[in-house]
């Protein structure tokens, strides 16, 4: 029987040749990350289920990254930091990396690519809605909860219902104008916060196949944004080059069969599509840029899980190249990888991190920082009366910081067009 990529993915899990959509199975469980925020109290419950002696089921399999409240003053961050220590040396847990030293590495969803992590074929659950990331190297990543997640930790398996999958296809060429962050918002804008939900939501055609792993990474960011249950795009051989530079691990190739079945099917013509901005306060709030381009903005952010990858920064540096940034611009790179690499990846013969310089931005430190508001230190918070022009991805009241503040999500070429001018700026406006 034909399946889909997902539903392959989840029956070699489930060590079967086929799952039906709807069915709940037994997955075994290949990679299992978690970070600050939520790693002490999935380590509670754990403890509390199975016994204050108990040992993870594979320590190796075990990743744990901190990066949300990571770098403040805030004594209940700190102490997070602490558990996390305690736990990874009580099970002697090999991938634990930690704050302030060498191994610190960055948000959780980029650095696990980088890391080699994330392999086509395999499964990952993570303590956070945005572990779908992972699905754009052709493998199944959801969130869970910290139950699900200490159940995991105890048995190294989880019971889950198989889903639909919906299918998302982006003909032609990539504009140099458009970035990924726009098919994604385009989406939304089509289906709506909860048009995905508990589905796969599958991404194909040749504009997407011409993106850089980054850039499919952002697609597949985004998914739970619509309530998907996980994104995912076929590795290729974009994927494969990616993977083999980072582990020698294996992994196994899937793909879609051509007459699997199909919620529904989604197909769009790249060309024809425009730069687009969500409005506050909800993700699928979507609008062209230049239809809401005299909505003046105070800061403009670009990092995040979604936002801040080199991918990300080459793009912003396109446009703030020989221009100057009219509003607090604030630059997060995701990972210590990412931030090293601003140093030596050039654009147009300069440093990438020189251009954002020079053009007025404020770089931080790796880390999730202001995406998820944090404590009042956090770098980058939102203010009462702010409007950001920001690209991550959620835009929630207090999302950001202040519940008075408002967030418009973007591309890092629209967020970087929009600090120069101070008002919401189509980048086609700097790429002439």
């Amino acid at each position: 029987m034909a399946q889909t990529i997902t539903q392959k993915i989840l029956a070699r899990a489930a060590n079967r040749k086929f799952v039906e959509t709807g069915e709940n199975v037994w997955l075994n469980v290949d990679v299992l990350l978690t970070h600050d925020v939520c790693g002490p109290p999935t380590f509670d419950i754990f403890r509390e289920k199975f016994g204050p002696d108990a040992k993870v089921w594979a320590p190796e399999k075990v990743v744990v990254l901190p990066d949300h409240y990571i770098f403040t003053e805030n004594e209940h961050a700190h102490r997070n930091i602490d558990l996390l220590r305690q736990f990874a040396e009580e099970q002697n847990l090999p991938n634990y990396y930690d704050v302030g030293t060498e191994r610190y590495k960055g948000v959780c969803h980029v650095a696990l690519a980088q890391e080699g992590y994330n392999l086509p074929g395999t499964v990952l659950f993570g303590t956070d809605s945005h572990t779908c990331t992972s699905g754009a190297f052709g493998m199944f990543g959801t969130g869970v909860g910290n139950t699900d997640a200490a159940f995991i930790l105890g048995t190294g398996k989880i019971w889950e219902k198989v889903p639909e999958s919906m299918k998302f296809v982006f003909e032609g060429e990539m504009p140099d104008y458009l970035a990924a962050k726009d098919l994604i918002l385009q989406i939304l804008g089509d289906i709506g916060t909860d048009g995905a939900t508990y589905r796969a939501m599958e991404f194909d055609g040749s504009a997407v196949y011409s993106l850089p792993m980054e850039e499919r990474m952002t697609l597949t960011n985004m998914a739970i944004e619509a309530g998907g249950m996980n994104g995912i795009i076929a590795a290729d051989n974009v994927t494969e080059a990616y993977v083999r530079e980072r582990t020698e691990k294996p992994y196994e190739i899937f793909n879609s069969d051509p007459d699997a079945a199909y919620h529904s099917i989604y197909r769009y013509k790249t060309e024809e599509l425009d730069p687009v901005v969500a409005m506050p306060h909800s993700p699928d709030n979507r609008a062209t840029v230049r239809s809401v381009q005299d909505t003046k903005i105070t800061k403009s952010y670009i990092g995040s899980c979604t936002g801040g990858k080199l991918s990300d920064f080459a793009m912003a540096a396109r446009i703030l190249k020989g221009n100057t940034v009219s509003v607090q611009t604030n630059i997060v790179p995701a990972t210590v990888e990412v931030a090293r690499s601003l140093e030596t990846e050039l654009f147009d013969g300069q440093p990438i991190r020189k251009i954002l310089e020079d053009a007025g931005c404020t770089i931080a430190l790796p880390s999730c920082a202001a995406c998820l508001g944090g404590p009042s230190d956090t770098f980058g918070r939102s203010e009462d009366n702010d409007l950001v022009v920001s690209t991550t991805n959620r835009n929630f009241p207090g999302r950001m910081g202040s519940k008075k503040a408002g967030v418009c999500l973007a591309s890092p070429l629209t967020a970087a067009a929009s600090a120069i001018t101070g008002k919401l700026t189509d980048p086609r406006e700097f790429l002439r």
